[in-house]
Order: structure tokens, then sequence, then C-alpha cells
């Protein structure tokens, strides 16, 4: 066995159970053999699972495409050159170029596979997680072996990000011309999630999964990505169901521009391209791509700081990158705007959500009063005296700030089921919203922007060294992960037997085309909740609806 990353380490397991499983066997893709590893350690189970049985075989590492330096930079994924020799799968690839991460490399699209899978025969549902924005698979965060013991598939991979996956420019709209007959650019991290649901539909069979019941998650820009899959043809027959988390939100939310969930209009992402190749020395694609990997990751990640434009978004969710998914009528063939209002192109049961203390709200908001009246004047103009009367500082700064994350929060939550209200009048798919309320231990962010995705995917064992769990984090992993599970399997939440915890699950309901304003409270409590008071929800749909629609 090659050697693992300190977690999986500690997860593996030397000697081999006497019963039918897949890490002793050579798996042959259509690419070249592969043989992975038994995953988790008898002292792991007792430790996380209560003892439970594992089949759990971890296949790391797998290429599902060609190198994408040089020649290949900038186009969608080409083949891989098969192997002969088996691939002991027991590695994360490297990740795909980032300048603040190290281990890189264009050959980076590779592929992981966490199944509990008995036998090739096992025909069990597929999740495939997206990461977000800059990060690699190699994530603990994301580590598959919980929700394989659910008897759900898990894939993780590696896609290009940033400059790297979205340029676009007049001479590859060209060569996209050619290949498709649109001039296309500028979505080849797109691509890449495409590539591997292809792979997906070519292999999953032999590691115990079915081909037919795949379903697409992932946070932050990862949800951005399962969300463009919803709104593109190319994605048709690859999945059946998406779960988009810190994800799709009412066209009409200002957030858009700086969240993960946004792309750009062709127009702009061929000037910022252009500054972007001008900054290296060069005019042309060719010459571009024969530069090296190191030259090009510099200004690759750069963001928008114009201030009189994004100012809003710069205070509740940083500035947004200058490189991201580009609307190109094809890959992207319309505005949210416009999917939303003629319908999407997988109608698909979906489910998309917040967490508390993301997008605005913190648990270290810290304005004064004179700061808070001000930002929020220019954020709701003509709507401000109305704004003040729902959400007032009361004079006092402590007061003030609560009432920036009260409002930031509800925001989020509005939008989300404004989406998902105004989603059944062109689509017929169940679509389930939740606000995620639990802070992890050992941390003092709150429910911080990503602190869901752990729970959800039964990997508290994987950072049990970063957090200090307690029995409670484990009951609400139990829960969290049930739902995930049970949605991979049956595309309901509530059905699927996933839950093994004492009592039964609580009935999440799907929205309603009627509007009836609820979410699902996951975390600290599991129920259905109000989005928000009454007066305040119309005053954030007034507020949205004298805005340019993304």
């Amino acid at each position: 066995m090659a050697l693992l990353t300190k977690t999986l380490a500690s997860l593996a397991l030397g000697a081999a159970v006497a019963q039918a499983q897949l890490w002793d066997k050579v798996i042959q893709t259509s690419y070249g053999p592969v043989e992975g590893f038994e995953y988790f350690n008898q002292s792991t189970l007792d430790k996380y699972f209560d003892g439970a049985e594992s089949n759990v075989a971890a296949f790391l590492g797998i290429p599902f495409a060609a190198d994408t330096g040089y020649q290949n930079r900038w186009k969608a994924p080409q083949p891989r050159e098969p192997w002969t020799k088996t691939l002991k799968a027991t590695d994360f690839g490297p990740a795909c170029p980032n300048p603040r991460a190290s281990g890189i490399s264009e050959d980076c699209l590779s592929l992981n596979i966490w199944t509990n899978a008995k036998t090739a025969a096992a025909g069990l549902p597929v999740m495939v997680w997206n990461q977000g924005s800059d990060e690699t698979s190699n994530q603990e965060w994301w580590y598959g072996g919980g929700m394989a013991l659910k008897d759900v598939i898990l894939i993780t991979f590696n896609r290009r990000d940033d400059a790297f996956g979205y340029l676009a420019t007049p001479e590859l709209n060209e060569e996209g011309y050619k290949l498709t007959g649109h001039k296309t650019s500028g979505n080849y991290g797109i691509l890449d999630q495409l590539e591997v649901l292809k792979w997906v539909q070519k292999n999953i069979a032999k590691f115990g999964g079915d081909p037919d019941r795949v379903t697409l998650a992932g946070q932050s820009f990862g949800s951005s990505q399962v969300y463009h899959a919803v709104n593109s043809p190319l994605f048709t027959g690859y999945f059946q169901g998406g779960i988009s988390q810190s994800g799709i939100r009412y066209p009409y939310d200002t957030m858009l521009a700086g969240l993960a969930t946004s792309y750009v209009e062709m127009s702009t992402a061929i000037s910022n391209s252009a500054s972007y190749i001008k900054a290296h020395n060069v005019s042309t694609i060719a010459e571009m791509r024969n530069l090296s990997m190191e030259s090009l990751l510099v200004g690759s990640d750069d963001r928008v700081t114009n201030s009189s434009i994004w100012w809003v978004t710069a205070l509740s969710a940083g500035y947004p990158l200058i490189f991201k998914p580009v609307l190109d009528n094809y890959v992207l063939p319309s505005k949210y705007i416009d999917t939303l209002i003629n319908g999407p192109a997988n109608d698909v049961p979906l489910v998309t959500g917040n967490t508390r203390d993301e997008s605005g709200a913190s648990t270290n908001t810290d304005y004064t009063v004179e700061e808070y009246e001000y930002y929020c004047g220019l954020k709701y103009g003509n709507l401000s005296s109305t704004y003040f009367e729902l959400y007032p500082a009361q004079n006092n700064d402590t007061i003030a700030s609560q009432a920036w994350n009260a409002a930031a929060c509800d925001l989020s939550l509005v939008g989300s089921w404004a989406y998902a209200t105004e989603w059944y009048k062109s689509a017929t798919s169940d679509f389930y919203t939740y606000y995620w309320t639990h802070a992890p231990p050992s941390q003092d962010q709150g429910a911080f922007h990503q602190s869901e995705i752990m729970y959800a995917l039964g990997a508290l064992y994987a950072n049990s060294e970063r957090y200090a769990f307690t029995e409670i984090d484990f009951e609400i992993q139990e829960k969290m992960v049930s739902y995930w599970a049970n949605f991979a399997k049956t595309l309901n939440p509530n059905k699927g037997g996933s839950y093994n915890g004492s009592g039964s699950l609580a009935r999440w309901s799907p929205n309603s085309a009627d509007g009836t304003q609820v979410v699902m409270e996951l975390g600290d409590q599991f129920k259905n909740v109000p989005i928000a008071k009454p007066k305040r929800v119309k005053f954030m749909m007034d507020y949205f609806h004298q805005q340019v629609p993304y």
C-alpha cells in the first residue's frame, strides 16, 4: 500500500475480514485496472460507529481524464492514455492549480471512491461531491467512509478553478465553435464535472454502484456546480437529484453578484481574460499554452475590487472572483431568472439551504450604530425607513450588530424560499430547503459557512482531531447523514431506511407552490420553522423586486 495521508493511515486496516469485499479485487475501468484498500480499522468503527460492520473500500486518485497542462489547457477534458499495470489507488491525486495550495499539478483530474458494496452487483446509489473553490478532494470534511456505511457510494474529484477553469477569449470561442457549433469558452471546470459523470456511467457498476441513481451534491462554489448541471441540457440523463449546500438563491438577490453561485456575461469574461493574458506579456492562446503553470498562477485567482459596484457583497461575502462560470449559451444556456421562469433543463428533486452564520451573518459582527445605519441605508435605499423599523439598532452597538445578522439570515432564508416557491411554476420535482444552526465545538465562528458538511457526509470520524465532538454532535450527524443518504436512495430525505438513531427522523416537508413560509431547521433542532416574521418576509420580497434579476 502506498503512503497514505495521516488521517487515512489511521483508518486503514492491515488484516482482511473474511467476507466478500471489493478492496482486494482488481477492477477494470475504462482506462485501466485499479485496486483499492480496506478503509476502516475496527478501532475506528468501535469508536465512531458503534462497532458497525464495514465492507468499505476506498479507491483514491483514479484519473478520469488527461493532463490539462500546456496543449490541453482551456479545453474540455481530454481522453486519458489507457494503462495496463494495475493502479494501486491508495493515494489522493495532486490538487489542481491554486496559488495557495501545495502539491499542485495540471495533471490533476482524478476522482476518489468510497463504496460499501460487497460485490459489483450491489447496485448502490451514488453521490458525486463538489467541493468549494480552490479546494481539493483530499479534505477530511468530505472523506466518504461515513456516507459509504449508509450504503451510498461517495465520489469526490478534483476540477479546474480560477483562470485555469474559466478563461474565455474570442480565440477559445472559435475553438469551441469548431467542436460544438457554439461559440463557447470559459466553463472548463464545469465540463470537468460532466466528465466525472460520464466516467460514472461507464464504470461505477463495477464498484457496486447504480449508474441510474446518481445524486450531484456540493457546497459553496461546489453548490453552483450542482445548480449549473440542473440548468444545462449537457447534463441531461447523467444525474437524478441535486443537493446544493449554501447554494441556490433567488435571481433578484443582490448577494448573487459576489457569491459562489454567480456567473459572468461573456463580454465581461473576455475583458477579464484579456487583462490576464496581457499581464503575462503574450497575446494569443497558443502562447499562453506554452507558459509554465507557475507563471500562470500569478493573477489566476484575482478578485473584483471596484467598491462602487461590489461594496454590498464585499461587506457580506468578500470580493467576488474574476474568473468564474460564463454565460455562454451552451454550457450555461440562460440567465437564472430565465431558467426559473421557463423551467430547468433537468427537472429533478433538489435540496438547498444556508447556514446561520454565513452570507453576512457572523458571530464576530462588530458594527457601530453609525456604521450599521450608514451601510444599511445605502443598501436598502428608499426602503430604509421600513428596514430600520423592522431591524432597529435602538442606539446600541450590540443590538445594531444583532440586527445586521438577523437581516442577513432573513435575506438568505427568504431568498431560498422565494426560489422554491417560484420553482413550482415551471417544474414538477420536489424542492427542499433547510437552515443549519449547529455550531461545531472547539471554535468561535458559530454555524459557519461549510460547518454542516462533515455532519451531512458522516465525516466526524475524520475531523475528531480538530473538533472536540460530543455525543450530541454524533446524534446530529446521524440525522444529517441519514437525510442525505435517504435523498440519494429515494430522492426524498424522509425515505430510505438510513437512520439508526433513537426515535425517528423528523419529517422534512418539501416547499410548496402555495408559498407556505417554512424551512427545515437542521442542527440544534430538527423541525419545520417559519422562515422569518411575515412583515420581514414582505420587506425582503419588496427589496428583491426592486433589483435587476440575475
